[in-house]
């Protein structure tokens, strides 16, 4: 994963470095896109019938049947996974450096699918060909349709070889894209019925009931949603970032940077050096926990161990892209919801 310093070359580089708190294809002999009606036609199990899927931005996938090699960003990847749908390949963080799951690989079994790339700006075009994808699935963490990890260099390429389907994840609350999300599960074939799934969604809808209960009951507490890179301290405001924007939306009363101060990070987050990591008084710390970010145990800048929210160890962690399943979204909320109902004012 490229460092907050390579990151600043380009905004999308930015957000894929943990500083993002938050952060058409063409016709082919397999199906094409339009931008006309559609939506999701087939049901679960229809894998013999047309399959046709009206993405985010508006363009519409039409196949002759539900596609069977599947590849994605690895996060879509194991959100499809929770609903019993399986992939070929994936692109993104998808194996740390010691082999093991990435955080955004989920439950998913990292063996048993083709890695095109595991780092920003890497995707390999040629095993991906090999795969014979039928679709490409990705998120989109702006409004001009861009799909998330696949290269600005090489994606006519890659365009040229599947269509493609892409969920918004920009600027809009947490509940639309996890339902975006559960509607493609269930035209690919996943069991929406099945007790995992629809227990995880009653899970959600708790949580969240739960949420908004804290919050009501401790209006003081303040969240400061953060990410550190070597050099800098990331301070997300709410808008624009999924997680943050629901959170807000149940009562949960955050520090915001001003938009002047947000400017740099595309509107995302204000950037601080860790001598002014103070600059914002806060009772409870959200950190980023991808791979991409230093984790808050390897924080050893003194100006961060003195924060109150850090000494009095109410610091927990924020998936800054979270797997758009239900099931793992539930710990994102309830999580926040203990630390809202437990912690002290410090601030």
């Amino acid at each position: 994963m490229s460092n907050a310093r390579t990151a600043r070359f380009s905004r999308r580089g930015l957000l894929a470095a943990g500083g993002a708190l938050g952060l058409g294809a063409l016709v082919t002999a397999c199906g094409s896109e339009d931008s006309e009606d559609g939506g999701s036609e087939s049901t679960t199990g229809a894998q013999s019938g047309p399959w046709s899927v009206k993405d985010d931005r508006g363009k519409t996938v039409k196949l002759d049947k539900a596609p069977a090699n599947i590849v994605a960003f690895t996060g879509v990847a194991a959100a499809l996974y929770d609903y019993g749908v399986s992939v070929k390949g994936v692109f993104g963080p998808t194996k740390t450096q010691d082999g093991k799951p990435d955080v955004q690989a989920g439950d998913m079994d990292i063996s048993k699918v083709t890695i095109l790339g595991n780092t920003w700006d890497q995707f390999n075009v040629e095993k991906y060909a090999a795969l014979a994808p039928d679709v490409l699935i990705s998120t989109m963490f702006d409004d001009a349709g861009t799909l998330w990890y696949v290269p600005e260099a090489s994606k006519d390429k890659i365009a040229k070889l599947a269509p493609s389907v892409g969920i918004s994840v920009y600027d809009r609350q947490i509940t639309a894209p996890l339902q975006r999300m559960w509607e493609l599960a269930e035209s690919l074939g996943g069991d929406m019925k099945s007790a995992k799934a629809t227990d995880a969604k009653k899970r959600f809808e708790e949580a969240s009931a739960r949420l908004r209960k804290a919050a009501k009951a401790h209006p003081d507490i303040k969240v400061m949603a953060g990410s550190a890179s070597q050099e800098l301290f990331y301070v997300s405001g709410t808008n624009l970032s999924i997680d943050l924007e629901y959170f807000k939306a149940l009562g949960v009363n955050f520090v915001e940077p001003p938009e002047k101060a947000k400017a740099e990070g595309g509107g995302w987050f204000e950037s601080l050096s860790w001598e002014n990591v103070d600059k914002y008084k806060a009772d409870i710390i959200m950190m980023d926990d991808r791979s991409s970010a230093i984790q808050p145990a390897d924080i050893t800048e003194a100006t961060w161990k003195k924060l109150p929210a850090v000494k009095a160890g109410q610091v927990i962690a924020r998936s800054a892209e979270p797997i758009l399943s239900y099931d793992k979204c539930v710990p994102l909320v309830e999580n926040l919801a203990k630390a809202i109902e437990t912690a002290k004012k410090v601030s």
